[in-house]
């Protein structure tokens, strides 16, 4: 039966509880002295600290990563989780350790708890460090020094998803390594990112007026909705902190110190049906940021006032600007020979796409030609 009556507990710190209440005592009796790491870290609401009592209805609840010594995960992974499932408790603060697999053959995977009176199919699962980020990023960090193109072929949400969360135990110290060599991008990547981001910005804004010009209003807010959410990446990328996908979005920008002046002016935009106002309420928001980006010292001051796109009476930022000043900044010669295309998720929005290494890893050295 499925339980509801469990009072919530965010997931990280659910995670926690199975780890030091259940899995250790039960790794040091059956397996004295090993070399183990513990952490809550990859996919999950939880790992990005979003997670509700509505995450609760799949692949929520008592989970767990353990990463073993080289060498030893595959050998140790199935004994490990045969014996997990006979030996952990059934329930942890009321939530059940065991997840139902759900029939639909389409969805073989994602599940839900439920008490059993027999084993748990638990969500404790073992791997190797370097396996597992090669498995997350298309590349390990551990294994050799990331080139800065590597930067740019793993999405933010991944990225986010490996520097989040909690490592409750590392034994083997290869993860919380691992964790601080991604913690950011190195300065010569940000800064390139920061001119891609920015031109953008400079591709679209005069399209809010042109749409309107010609009568097509919703095609003007459809513009102007895409350039908010462009804003709010650059935001977070100024304020050093992975994007994560767009049900996270708003709420990891929400999370910025910025958020509470820049929030008004990019929710005028959106609702504004009119577009003198949708217009005003974007140029707010670009001098805003265009601020930003000044005070962050990175490149020459551009001017941040709002101006007419050439001789069309639409009112810009002229995007490009930014976009020049910072790309001028970028001395590295494997990056200045780039595009201002950027990350592979500032080209690219297909989930299918971005959760596939080879496509980004290939694309990426293509883009001088």
């Amino acid at each position: 039966m499925t339980t509801h009556g469990a009072a919530f507990l965010p997931g990280l710190e659910l995670s926690r509880i199975l780890y030091e209440e259940a899995v250790r005592p039960i790794l040091d009796e059956m397996f004295p002295g090993l070399r183990h790491t513990a952490a809550r870290v990859g996919t999950g609401s939880e790992v990005l600290g979003f997670d509700t009592a509505r995450s609760a209805d799949h692949e929520w609840g008592p989970r767990l990563e353990l990463f073993l010594p080289p060498g030893e995960a595959a050998g140790r992974a199935e004994e490990m989780r045969r014996l997990l499932g006979e030996r952990l408790p059934k329930q942890v603060r009321g939530w059940p350790t065991h997840f139902q697999r759900r029939d639909n053959p389409l969805d073989p995977v994602s599940g839900h708890m439920e008490l059993t009176e027999g084993p748990v199919d638990h969500r404790v699962s073992v791997y190797e460090v370097g396996g597992w980020l090669e498995e997350r990023l298309g590349v390990d960090p551990v294994a050799a020094a990331l080139t800065h193109r590597d930067w740019l072929t793993m999405p933010q949400q991944r990225l986010a998803e490996v520097t989040c969360g909690a490592v409750f135990h590392d034994g083997l110290g290869t993860l919380t390594a691992a964790r601080r060599r991604l913690e950011w991008y190195p300065d010569q990547v940000w800064r390139y990112l920061l001119a891609c981001q920015w031109q953008r910005i400079s591709q679209e804004e005069a399209f809010v007026g042109r749409c309107a010009e010609v009568g097509d209003d919703l095609g003007s807010a459809v513009v102007a909705g895409r350039l908010v959410r462009d804003l709010m990446r650059l935001c977070l990328l100024l304020r050093r902190r992975y994007a994560p996908y767009s049900k996270w979005l708003g709420s990891a920008f929400g999370q910025l110190a910025e958020a509470g002046s820049l929030t008004p002016s990019l929710r005028g935009a959106l609702a504004a049906t009119e577009y003198p106002e949708r217009e005003r309420h974007l140029c707010d928001a670009y001098e805003a940021l265009a601020t930003l980006q000044n005070e962050t010292g990175l490149a020459e001051p551009v001017d941040p006032g709002r101006r007419t796109y050439h001789s069309r009476p639409f009112l810009v930022l002229h995007a490009e600007r930014f976009a020049r000043a910072l790309a001028d900044t970028v001395t590295d010669p494997e990056l200045r020979v780039l595009p201002l295309t950027g990350g592979v998720d500032q080209w690219a929005d297909s989930t299918d796409f971005l959760s596939r290494h080879a496509p980004a890893r290939a694309a990426v050295p293509a883009l001088p030609e």
